[in-house]
């Protein structure tokens, strides 16, 4: 069966969000205070409306204590998914756009597969998340700082890290293209019982 995936980020974290929220028995007051976002911000993204930032979804993500992956994705039943970037909402940040592409779970921890798109002449931050980075760029130079060490990746460079400190990205000499890996170790979001299924 092949079944081509559609993501409509903002309404899918709101309805992901509200799961979220209502499976730990939180109140929008304390989300609002474990992640630093505003009440109000909060509530228009449980509805559907807004348009969250990079930021916005790993603070979340935090404050969670579940994946990104979690927030922006259903999950679709298949053996063959097509995804086409072109139909997936893109999460900007300071200087990165970002399609969530696939979220692969297994008992052996978690994965998530990004197209990533590098804008020139900004720097995206990064405060650390759980996790380890891996990087593929497919066009353009890169530049990674992460634990006081800086490297430049050029097309077909590879690159990972752990990812849980300070780290930041930057496009040299115009944008980039890249594949992100982000991989996640079982005892940070362990798997639930039973079937792990592929979404």
């Amino acid at each position: 069966m092949l079944r081509a995936v559609t993501m409509g980020a903002g309404k899918l974290l709101g309805t992901n969000l509200r799961a979220r929220r209502d499976e730990q028995g939180i109140s929008l007051s304390e989300l609002a205070r474990r992640s630093g976002i505003a009440k109000g911000t909060l509530s228009q993204l449980e509805s559907g409306a807004g348009n969250p930032t990079i930021e916005t979804v790993f603070s979340l993500s935090n404050a969670l204590g579940v994946p990104v992956s979690l927030l922006l994705t259903d999950s679709p039943p298949s053996d063959v998914v097509l995804v086409r970037s072109a139909d997936i909402d893109v999460l900007s940040g300071e200087a990165i756009d970002l399609r969530l592409l696939r979220r692969l779970e297994h008992p052996g921890g978690l994965f998530e597969i990004y197209n990533q798109e590098i804008r020139p002449d900004a720097v995206q931050h990064s405060d650390g998340h759980p996790g380890t980075e891996h990087h593929v760029v497919l066009t353009g130079k890169m530049r990674v700082t992460t634990g006081g060490r800086t490297e430049e990746l050029g097309a077909g460079d590879y690159l990972a890290f752990r990812a849980s400190g300070p780290h930041h990205y930057e496009a040299v000499d115009g944008p980039v293209r890249s594949v992100l890996l982000l991989e996640y170790p079982p005892d940070v979001y362990p798997a639930p019982p039973g079937p792990h299924p592929v979404s």
